[in-house]
């Protein structure tokens, strides 16, 4: 199955049309928000069975990892805003000092206007319809862009989105980097991108032409401690959830591990039990393991297979584009493998002998989306705060994605901007600032030419 391209003039027209909807204010109420935020609460509803299947045919995404990492996650998005909307916009007071007497100053919070949304393959119900969620939430009109190599999740979403919302105000788009180029031609006043770290330099080049906003949600190559004192078993077991959820096409998955040496061969045993536990002694055959996104993606994972010794897993089923959760041993630093981000259940090992090996590793290399570690809770914080990442676990992986009361985003080569919960209300909204002052009373001190300074300087 194939998606065919939108042309360039539908963009364009599409484009038009949502402008001229945004700026005829329809938009700005907030009952007219929470209204919209209920009606794709109420699709998610009614279009959850054909989106689960349409994840299954392209991902062979099992109903429950579908329900649990896609649906779940925007339903509650939307829940969470409607809940706290209300307050999120409300006009708000700030101080004003008394040089300004008798002003009084407020901040009002305003939608951005019209967004671009781009959205990736490997979780392409999640990170399409949450940074909508946000864009409705603040009040702007959206063109969606899903990913072209999972052509059945971008089919029915396009059919839901335009049986629930009018094109004018949230409308999908259909193709590959050429509409994406075309797409990028248009402008808007912010593009919400999620992909590589080399797509988000096109879109971030593409944006800098008009000065507008940008919300790069990329990726990079997520390390993993396991230090000495870790619990081993629980740490395995974490690690091979972490890294099999949609057979480690996660952009915050751990991308690689830094075993301690004092526990390296204790790790690999646990990894094979949790594998093991996890997915059946043969993990092809769980309903539950997802395979690469297309043969290309199997090739370039698979190709990782011999940049190291594999010491668990390693077995493949080309016509199914399946690969076992791997371990790999004795990988050089330089490897493809250690450069590339892998997005695919292969890890490779580098043994460490200190903590701060570690550190140093991980701080030599760019700033990753994700940073796991497991061992004593107090030595983890050190290591937070001796490295930067977008976000972090301590003795678990992926969980912080999975609370939206914290902000989710990149830093450096993985990102810049966040969202969920508030984060993603504010990632589409401008505060504005506003000065109100009465006509009752004009001091003369502000006018040149400039009396009383002296007594004027102190106040200022």
């Amino acid at each position: 199955m194939r998606v065919e391209n939108t042309t360039t003039e539908k963009i364009s027209q599409i484009v038009a049309a949502q402008k001229a909807y945004f700026h005829s204010g329809a938009t700005l109420d907030i009952s007219f928000r929470k209204q919209m935020l209920r009606r794709l609460l109420s699709a998610l509803n009614e279009w959850e069975n054909p989106l689960a299947e349409a994840l299954y045919a392209d991902l062979h995404k099992s109903y429950e990892e579908a329900y649990m990492t896609e649906l779940s996650i925007v339903t509650g998005e939307i829940r969470n805003h409607l809940h706290n909307l209300s307050r999120w916009a409300r006009r708000k007071r700030c101080s004003t000092p008394l040089k300004m007497f008798p002003s009084r100053s407020r901040m009002v919070v305003e939608p951005l206007g019209s967004s671009l949304i781009i959205a990736p393959w490997n979780y392409p119900v999640q990170l399409l319809l949450n940074p909508l969620v946000g864009a409705i939430s603040a009040g702007c009109t959206s063109l969606l862009k899903p990913s072209p190599y999972v052509p059945h999740v971008a089919k029915v979403i396009e059919e839901m989105i335009s049986a629930t919302f009018e094109e004018r105000y949230i409308a999908v788009v259909q193709g590959n980097r050429d509409v994406n180029t075309a797409l990028l031609e248009e402008r808007y006043d912010i593009i919400f991108f999620t992909g590589s770290p080399s797509l988000g330099r096109t879109v971030m080049a593409a944006a800098a032409k008009n000065l507008t906003p940008v919300v790069l949600e990329l990726g990079g190559k997520s390390p993993c401690i396991v230090d000495k004192d870790a619990d081993i078993e629980m740490a395995a077991r974490r690690i091979v959830w972490g890294k099999g959820l949609n057979a480690g096409q996660t952009c915050i998955a751990p991308d690689y591990l830094l075993l301690h040496e004092s526990v390296k061969e204790r790790f690999i045993e646990a990894f094979k039990r949790e594998s093991a536990h996890l997915h059946g002694r043969d993990a092809s055959q769980s309903k539950h393991y997802v395979r690469m996104v297309n043969d290309r993606a199997f090739e370039r994972v698979a190709s990782y297979l011999t940049d190291g010794k594999v010491v668990a897993g390693g077995h493949t089923k080309p016509e199914e584009r399946y690969i076992e959760p791997t371990l790999l041993d004795s990988v050089s630093p330089d490897a493809a493998v250690m450069q590339e981000e892998i997005f695919g259940p292969i890890f490779p090992i580098q043994t460490i002998k200190s903590t701060e090996e570690a550190i140093d590793f991980i701080t030599k290399r760019e700033k990753p989306l994700a940073l796991y570690y497991f061992g004593p809770e107090k030595r983890g914080w050190e290591v937070i705060r001796r490295t930067s990442s977008g976000g972090a676990c301590i003795n678990d992986t992926i969980m912080h994605i999975a609370n939206e009361n914290l902000p989710f985003g990149g830093v450096g080569n993985s990102g810049m901007g966040r969202y969920h919960g508030y984060e993603s209300f504010e990632a589409f909204s401008h505060r504005r600032s506003v000065v109100v002052t009465p006509t009752w009373l004009d001091l003369p001190f502000r006018y040149m030419p400039y009396k009383l300074f002296k007594f004027v300087k102190k106040l200022l």
